[in-house]
């Protein structure tokens, strides 16, 4: 039996940048009464508070619950209020180095694009995230900016070669997301087996960019069972299936 469901966020449970809405958030207060539910995505605390958390949860529900901003680099346990358990944070030299390899890789691409809405760059401390429109740009810009993942694909390929000593994986519709090498998603599972004290075979991974390159992906290579979901309706019934399967 299935003891913790992990679930991505953008694109899982909800549009990029965008709040979870009603239906999923009656969804997810269900499986919180029936199992432990852990969140990790590439986004970074606030984020969180304004998508998950800005909605009305079951308060009985949320000790259940497991917050992994910045690809599982930091961690968030409920406990009366949402505290910090750990940060894997970057040092000031680390930040530097990435984002001018970040700035470099997409300038030699040519992904400078013409308006950008917010931060290009954005240091989220344990983690450093590029949006090629910026953090704020409307979705309908951002999915047509690279549906099938080519372009970051390259860019990918480029930082592959300029900060090898760096963990570069693709999340979002515009990001490409850098943290310290082997601190992923698949380092946010082995810390829910710690923190939680949960087998790994006794989880469920629900995502959408469970490919090579995608930032879920590390969670499949961990040996995690894994759900490839398209968007948050298909992520709806695959909750409703798990809940109704566990109650």
């Amino acid at each position: 039996m299935k003891q913790l469901i992990v679930f991505d966020l953008d694109g899982t449970l909800a549009e990029s940048k965008s709040d979870v809405d009603a239906e999923m958030v009656s969804l997810l207060d269900a499986l919180l009464r029936v199992a432990k539910v852990a969140i990790i995505s590439g986004g970074d605390w606030p984020q969180f508070e304004k998508q998950i958390l800005s909605h009305n949860f079951a308060p009985e529900g949320l000790t259940n619950l497991s917050l992994l901003p910045a690809c599982g680099t930091k961690f968030y346990s409920y406990r009366s209020e949402w505290l910090p358990i750990y940060s894997e944070d970057l040092t000031p030299t680390e930040k530097k180095e990435i984002m001018s390899s970040l700035k470099i890789a997409s300038e030699l691409l040519g992904f400078v694009p013409v308006k950008v809405w917010g931060e290009v760059i954005e240091d989220r401390g344990s983690q450093i995230t590029y949006s090629a429109l910026g953090q704020k740009a409307p979705l309908t810009q951002k999915k047509a900016w690279d549906p099938d993942f080519a372009k970051r694909k390259q860019m990918q390929a480029l930082l592959a070669k300029s900060i090898p000593e760096f963990s570069v994986r693709l999340g979002g519709t515009t990001s490409v997301d850098v943290t310290r090498a082997g601190i992923d998603k698949a380092y946010g599972i082995r810390k829910l087996v710690e923190i939680l004290c949960i087998r790994q075979s006794d989880m469920i991974f629900v995502g959408d960019a469970i490919f090579p390159g995608g930032n879920d992906y590390p969670v499949k290579e961990a040996g995690v069972d894994s759900i490839e979901v398209r968007d948050s309706t298909e992520s709806k019934r695959v909750i409703a299936a798990i809940t109704a399967c566990l109650t």
